[in-house]
């Protein structure tokens, strides 16, 4: 496990509040009651605020905003899409409404996308197998081919586990390739720390994000203040993204 991954498995919401009052339980029954009191009611806080849609929509839609999604022809062009793989809160179209595979907004659907409107010529996909069967790469790719982008304007690179390694790993792929200039697209929420990576690998980057996800619904009942237990679990891809970004500056990464 990797700095980063326990890092965010231990500040997840409910990772978090359900240590604080193990350890705050522990702390009263061995008579330091107000500290375990006060550890308990930490614990609790940080998963109510995560609980909270507006929460969320300060936090996440904040990273969201630094790259907005632009329609295709409104991008340049550039000599190829990247594409990285992993999803956010399963590609829904809204944070805050349930899943439905039919409208998923995926980071490959909008690589097709660009590829279609004449964005680049070249589409390279980046993910290593994370099961030990087929890559992420290669998924992407199947789907792509689906979608009637041909095999040959498709390059794989399979190696990659994580953020840091799609950019080490992809930019040996353009340098082979002499690109230099790329269409970067991955989820909003993660293109912040996406562009950071291949800009620190001299790549000159163009963000083109998937549509944002963490938008205020339609939903006339939709309340900012009420807590939400959809909300609850999807914040860890906010907190991962935080404490990422956090230890690749560290690292040197970005």
């Amino acid at each position: 496990m990797t700095l980063s991954s326990f890092l965010t498995n231990l500040v997840i919401p409910l990772n978090l509040c359900i240590v604080l009052l193990l350890i705050g339980t522990i702390v009263f029954i061995a008579r330091r009651r107000k500290t375990g009191v006060v550890l308990a009611v930490i614990g609790l806080g940080w998963a109510l605020f995560w609980s909270l849609p507006a929460s969320t929509l300060w936090a996440g839609g904040r990273l969201e905003q630094l790259h907005p999604h632009s329609l295709p022809m409104k991008l340049p062009t550039a000599q190829a899409i990247v594409v990285l793989g992993g999803s956010t809160a399963n590609s829904r179209m809204n944070w805050f409404e349930p899943y439905d595979s039919q409208l998923a907004n995926s980071r490959v659907n909008t690589a097709g996308i660009l590829y279609r409107a004449g964005r680049a010529p070249l589409i390279i996909l980046s993910g290593a197998a994370l099961d030990g069967s087929i890559s992420e790469a290669q998924m992407m790719a199947n789907t792509l081919e689906e979608q009637g982008v041909p095999k040959s304007a498709l390059v794989l690179e399979t190696r990659s586990y994580t953020t840091y390694e799609n950019g080490l790993y992809t930019s040996e792929l353009l340098r082979e390739r002499n690109i230099s200039t790329i269409l970067l697209v991955t989820s909003a929420l993660h293109m912040p720390r996406a562009v950071a990576v291949f800009r620190k690998q001299g790549v000159d980057v163009i963000a083109a994000p998937s549509p944002a996800q963490i938008v205020v619904p339609g939903d006339p009942q939709f309340s900012f203040w009420q807590p939400n237990l959809r909300v609850l679990s999807a914040s860890r891809s906010i907190v991962k993204e935080y404490v990422a970004l956090l230890v690749y500056w560290v690292r040197g990464w970005i």
